[in-house]
């Protein structure tokens, strides 16, 4: 009787799910990546409200979506002054924030968050936030390496979960990956589906498997460019020429791996040879784990394999 009592529950609320139309979207986390996902939702007509901490980040986010907006208009409306103008001013309108999640969620299709890649900091912002979501509700992760199934398993709507990964800069890159856990229903799915094509994206389908589709093949491609250079197989320079001028890569490893953060990248590696110690592509790096204690992550801290002034 409760397995049955369980599937009729869980059925009424796939069909809740199956009615919805993403219209209002709720992002947790102001930063770079939360803001840019924010600008598109809101450029596509969607309502959003953004989510933090405090009114001085939320404060910083919005000027980031307007400075971002400009830089759009400059290039669509170039003879079009005041058309560009309307333009900013109808996205701008169609972006709220709160500090407030709890309140925020009640009237929301979609909660999608975007902050530290830390498990237990995620499960307890969703377990906080099942409890007051209305049950049509679809929650979504931005993560990039962490495993959705177990971020949902503080929830109790595992068939609404699901992930949505989007790459940085959000307002350029076309790239959405929609990924679906064992217990994401077929309409949660699609509807996740759905509404990256709504923002204008290009979804692709995903497993829930250690970094998707993408990092799965660039992070352990980067990690090599680096166990390469240890072995005194090639500079970083020759390496990261010939990536470019064979592959036709528009960056090299090296370059990549100072873009995107060795901290960022050291992390995923971590986290996957926590899960998967036996897989020699997990393998970690000495000269990486040597520039991260040393506090240097790549362009955003001025040097990481390469100097930046």
């Amino acid at each position: 009787m409760a397995f049955f009592t369980h599937q009729v529950a869980r059925g009424l609320a796939s069909s809740a799910a199956r009615s919805v139309a993403i219209k209002h979207v709720t992002i947790i986390g102001g930063g770079q990546m939360g803001a840019g996902i924010a600008q598109v939702a809101a450029s596509t007509g969607h309502a959003v409200t953004l989510v933090d901490t405090s009114d001085q980040i939320l404060e910083k986010s919005l000027k980031g979506i307007e400075g971002s907006l400009k830089r759009v208009v400059k290039k669509k409306f170039a003879d079009k002054p005041e058309a560009g103008a309307e333009f900013i001013q109808s996205v701008m309108k169609n972006v709220s924030t709160s500090s407030d999640a709890s309140s925020t969620v009640q009237g929301t299709d979609l909660v999608l968050e975007a902050i530290v890649e830390n498990l237990p900091i995620k499960q307890g912002l969703f377990g906080g936030l099942d409890k007051v979501a209305p049950q049509h509700t679809i929650f979504a992760s931005n993560t990039s390496s962490l495993p959705i199934a177990d971020i949902a398993s503080a929830t109790q709507r595992l068939d609404r979960f699901g992930g949505l990964h989007f790459f940085n800069p959000v307002p350029v890159m076309k790239l959405v990956e929609v990924i679906g856990t064992s217990a994401t229903s077929q309409d949660t799915f699609d509807s996740l589906l759905n509404f990256s094509k709504a923002l204008g994206k290009t979804p692709v389908s995903c497993k829930d498997t250690p970094g998707f589709i993408v990092n799965r093949l660039l992070v352990p491609y980067m990690m090599e460019a680096i166990r390469l250079h240890e072995r005194g197989h090639g500079s970083k320079e020759d390496i990261d020429v010939a990536m470019k001028l064979g592959a036709g890569y528009p960056m090299g490893p090296f370059e990549l791996l100072d873009y995107v953060g060795l901290d960022t990248a050291k992390f995923i590696m971590d986290g996957w040879s926590a899960m998967d110690p036996g897989n020699p592509l997990f393998l970690q790096s000495e000269m990486l784990n040597k520039l991260v204690a040393e506090g240097k992550f790549g362009k955003k801290t001025g040097e990481g394999f390469y100097k930046y002034k």
